[in-house]
Formats: structure tokens, sequence, C-alpha cells
């Protein structure tokens, strides 16, 4: 019966929080009262953030193999053409969302976890704890801003990827005839080395999350 009440009590708290306009102070003090902190938090959001990078990476993967598979085809059915590539364009739209959403969920907890250890460094008694607790933040807070400028550096990559995708599929939709697809090869290579290097970026900022959640002890 107490566990029942318990987490009623719960999901009460998190629905006001929500009510409140979803204020992340409110959030994350309504988290702490059940046990769940900050550091847990932005934990969990760096691994959110680092598996969406993944898919992402899978599915601007497997956008440009379906570009490649329609720019070598010369008779094909050219709308359905068109409408597998524009599929494509969506979810690599709907990846690169998600993966912004993300990365902006991981600053909103750190910000907080940052400033609160900032002013709970004035309650120590002990000076040489706080000088401790003092230069461990200063090396936290580098290695996350070494996380979160790669992740920052993954996601730009993904803007003129996306351009290009979208200026093709555009091309393809306004011009549905066999010339079209002949201009369109021209453009798959160049769109392969920009996709070869956003999962360079993307791989060094999955690394640097994976370096970041260990070096916090998960």
């Amino acid at each position: 019966m107490n566990y029942h009440h318990s987490f009623h009590s719960f999901i009460l708290l998190l629905f006001c929080c929500l009510l409140a306009g979803g204020c992340s102070r409110t959030y994350y003090s309504a988290m702490e009262k059940v046990g769940v902190h900050k550091r847990d938090i932005l934990i969990d959001r760096v691994e959110g953030a680092r598996d969406s990078q993944a898919e992402a990476q899978q599915q601007f993967k497997s956008a440009l193999e379906q570009f490649g598979s329609v720019v070598q085809l010369k008779n094909t059915d050219l709308k359905k053409a068109y409408e597998l590539l524009d599929e494509e364009y969506i979810d690599c739209e709907k990846a690169a969302k998600k993966v912004s959403d993300r990365i902006d969920k991981v600053e909103d907890v750190s910000d907080a976890l940052f400033d609160e250890w900032e002013d709970e460094l004035g309650l120590y008694e002990n000076k040489d704890l706080r000088r401790s607790s003092k230069q461990q933040l200063k090396e936290t807070r580098s290695r996350y801003k070494e996380m979160l400028h790669s992740m920052r550096a993954a996601e730009a990559s993904m803007t003129p990827v996306l351009k290009t995708f979208r200026d093709n599929v555009l091309f393809l939709k306004h011009n549905l005839n066999a010339q079209a697809i002949g201009s369109l090869q021209s453009e798959f290579s160049s769109l392969e080395k920009d996709i070869d290097s956003l999962i360079k970026k993307m791989n060094a900022a999955i690394g640097q999350s994976n370096a970041f959640i260990a070096q916090m002890g998960r």
C-alpha cells in the first residue's frame, strides 16, 4: 500500500511540474525528492544524446544508400524514386532534430548541476575538502565542455548535408524525368563525402560521450 501511495505521489508531483510550464528547476527539485539527482539525469541524457547520434548515423547512411541506388538506375519509376528519397530525407530530418533536442536537454541539466555545485562550495567548513571539490568541478566541467563541443560539431555537420539532400529531392520532384536522374549523379559523390565527414564527427562525439559517462562513474 505504501508503494502505491509513493508511486501516485510521484506521478502527481511530475504532473504538477508539467502544469507549472515545464520549469527545469521545478522538475529537478521534484526528481531529487524521489532520489533521482541531477548527476543521474545528466548521465542519462548524455547516454540519450549518444544513442540518438548513433541512430542518426544509421539513418544518414541509409539515405545515402537510397540516393546512390536511385541515381544509378536508368530505367525506373521516377515518381517512386522521388517518394523513396523524400521519405529518407524526412527520416533524416527527424533524426537530426532528435539529436539537437537531446543535446539541448544535456545542456539544460548540466547548467543546473554545475550551478548547484558552484553554490555548494561555499558550504564547506573544511578548506582542503572545498579545494578538492573545486578542482573536481573544474575538471568535470572541462571534460563536459569537450564532449559538448564534439556533440555540437557533429550536430552542425548535419545541416549542410540535409540542405544538399533536400535540394536534390526537390529537384527530382520538380523534374520527374530521366535527365533529372542524370543531373543528380554528379551530386552523389559530394553528398557521399559530406556524410563520410559527418559520420567521423559523430563517431568522435560518441567516443567523447562514452568517456564522459565512464569518468562520471557509470
